[in-house]
């Protein structure tokens, strides 16, 4: 009997095509695709097993021993959970890590329970390679631009509000900086790259021949750039935005404070707050040694009282140890790092005149 094969990847990735990843859970914790959805054949103590087989006695032993793991009810439950996602799905494909035996035997099962889904070629290993070099392509290929500026101006909102452009920020779950860890926590480094990859794809297919990000560092919280990506950003053109410090401190306090508490407490009504609290103050012990002993116990201290301020409904408090953020640390950081990129640097201005420029280059076609 024949079974089919697909490896159009970029069909699959641009179509949003749902998948059936039949790895065990410890793999698809590393490293999935967004549309995936993890129904293994083996569960992590199956497999451990198993792989020492395996290596112990070689692969027909290995194989063996997974059908006897595999069998009677185990093996109807979980034919029963693939049938479910293939009637949800009827347009789904199937995957192991290399396309191989796991996948294979699970297509083998479902078409003798009447089911015919296709199986990818190369499995997760040959599609994750595919939006690897994605990614080293479309950096050759596309223009960059890059918003800059200080802490607080505003270049995610700018970056949103521009034609074919990345939140690089959203898709890492992070807002950057030592204070920018979400109440969620961040996907892992490689979903963040297969991420990265299927919405560049996308904004390829539909005639975009640049790109407007922000200007990050190498790092966004855990998520690392790709390599290539890292490399165009230091040679990409840098737009300036600018904004007062009046301005700035009330954007990251509604960003970084408010907003933040809000995702605290959807998570946990009853500790929320408590939780939100002891990160606040540990971004703060994080750039302890970069602030001093004296500044870091300052600031501290006007952060213990603006969160005693917070709890009884008043967020104003928060607005002194922002400021002195910005004034003291990161707006001579920031400044320092600048200086570095000045020949990079091709229009400043507030986020209107940033967004008319970025129109004027015709950056979207």
């Amino acid at each position: 009997m024949k079974f089919e094969l697909r490896k159009d990847f970029r069909e699959i990735f641009l179509g949003n095509t749902a998948l059936l990843d039949v790895r065990a859970p410890v793999e698809f914790k590393k490293g999935a695709f967004p549309n995936a959805v993890n129904m293994p054949l083996l569960n992590d103590q199956e497999r451990e097993q198993v792989g020492i087989t395996y290596k112990q006695q070689g692969g027909e032993a290995a194989v063996q021993l997974g059908h006897q793991l595999v069998h009677g009810n185990i093996k109807e439950q979980r034919i029963a959970e693939w049938l479910a996602f293939t009637r949800r799905h009827p347009e789904g494909l199937l995957y192991c890590f290399r396309g191989g035996q796991r996948s294979q035997i699970v297509q083998r099962w479902l078409t003798d329970a009447g089911v015919h889904i296709p199986r990818i070629e190369g499995g997760y290993k040959a599609m994750r390679q595919f939006l690897i070099h994605q990614i080293d392509a479309l950096t050759i290929s596309q223009k960059l631009i890059l918003v800059g500026g200080r802490t607080g101006t505003g270049k995610t909102e700018v970056v949103n509000a521009a034609e074919n452009s990345l939140d690089l920020e959203a898709l890492a779950h992070h807002r950057g900086s030592a204070f920018g860890r979400r109440a969620e926590e961040q996907p892992t480094p490689i979903n963040f790259e297969n991420q990265l990859a299927i919405e560049w794809m996308k904004l390829e297919e539909q005639g975009a021949r640049g790109l407007v990000l922000e200007d990050e560092g190498r790092t966004i919280g855990r998520c690392a750039l790709p390599q290539s990506l890292w490399d165009a950003f230091q040679r990409s053109p840098i737009v300036l935005l600018e904004d007062t410090l009046e301005r700035r401190v009330e954007r990251i306090r509604r960003d970084y404070i408010e907003s933040n508490l809000q995702e605290f407490l959807q998570l946990d009504a009853e500790r929320g707050f408590r939780n939100f609290s002891d990160h606040l103050l540990a971004s703060l012990d994080r750039i302890h040694n970069r602030l001093g002993g004296k500044a870091h116990a300052e600031v501290r201290k006007t952060m213990q009282d603006a969160l005693g301020r917070q709890r009884q409904g008043d967020n104003l408090g928060h607005n002194a140890w922002i400021q002195r953020l910005l004034k003291d640390y990161y707006d001579p950081m920031y400044d320092y790092q600048l200086e570095s990129k000045q020949d990079r640097i091709t229009f400043r201005g507030d986020s209107a005149a940033v967004l008319g420029y970025l129109k004027q280059l015709g950056v979207p076609k």
